[in-house]
């Protein structure tokens, strides 16, 4: 008899236990949401879903106070004071208020093919376009974050042109966690060079992610010529970590068997995913 009472007696101590800690878990997810902050912009859009390219339900002035439900990438699920539900951009709150991305199911990702349309790129010693190339990386690249989670904005998805400027505005305007822009060199003589380079610009906020996604490249038959920086527009011109890839040359013939491949491209593409995940760590890990 005492031994049924004394498991009785444990049994009820651990449903408390688990009681006390669901309760925790509500009130701080309480404390963190179902709260009321202040657009701090001169106006902010309340959007039909967590991203710039929904329908626009309303617009909200400086001073609005809403009521904030749940969080999805840099948006949040809201209910206005005239009782209307919608998403906001984190970025038209106060700085404290806004989302920490710490994890690429979390992120903002936005992938810039290189040239297109009228713009071809760089040619291989057999008239191969670069743009060709760049955008199926970026495709590939696309997918696989999709596939994790991530929200993905993509410079073009065809081929047509884009100017450089709206490339870059484009991380700007979604404010970024990530903008990689995808190319492939080329040398003034044909079989002059080999190899992929990083580049970034911003030191500040760019090399970090330069260095999460150059050092996943380590198997991928062609020489790796590091980290550098690229005065180019599309990371010059942003606001927010960006980096511009140079996989291989083009006008190689070497680098070239390797850039027409798909196996090339499934490993570029599983690299800069793992590389992302690991910046993503990097920057939690900083962040506690």
């Amino acid at each position: 008899m005492k031994n049924k009472k004394t498991e009785k007696q444990k049994n009820t101590l651990i449903l408390t236990a688990l009681i006390i800690v669901l309760s925790g878990i509500l009130i701080f997810r309480t404390l963190n949401y179902f709260k009321q902050v202040t657009i701090e912009t001169p106006t902010a859009a309340v959007k039909k879903g967590p991203g710039i390219e929904y329908a626009k339900l309303k617009t909200l002035k400086n001073g609005s106070r809403v009521t904030i439900i749940h969080s999805k990438y840099h948006w949040f699920y809201v209910k206005t004071n005239d009782n209307k539900f919608g998403w906001i951009p984190d970025w038209t709150l106060a700085t404290k208020e806004r989302n920490q991305i710490s994890d690429l199911s979390d992120a903002t990702i936005v992938l810039d093919p290189g040239h297109g349309g009228k713009d071809s790129g760089a040619l291989s010693s057999k008239g191969k376009m670069e743009k060709t190339y760049t955008l199926r990386l970026a495709k590939k690249v696309a997918a696989s974050l999709r596939r994790r989670g991530a929200k993905v904005y993509m410079t073009r998805t065809a081929d047509k042109f884009v100017d450089l400027k709206p490339r870059a505005q484009l991380s700007n305007e979604v404010h970024a966690d990530a903008f990689i822009s995808f190319h492939f060199d080329s040398s003034p003589g044909q079989d002059d060079a080999s190899g992929f380079t990083t580049y970034y610009y911003h030191k500040t906020t760019s090399l970090t992610l330069a260095k999460s996604i150059n050092s996943q490249f380590t198997a991928l038959g062609l020489e790796n010529r590091g980290i550098d920086f690229g005065n180019f527009l599309v990371i010059r011109d942003n606001s927010f970590p960006s980096i511009l890839l140079e996989m291989g040359y083009i006008n190689s013939t070497r680098d070239f068997e390797q850039i027409r491949s798909t196996s090339y491209q499934n490993k570029v593409s599983a690299d800069v995913v793992s590389g992302l995940k690991n910046y993503f760590a990097e920057q939690n890990s900083k962040t506690k």
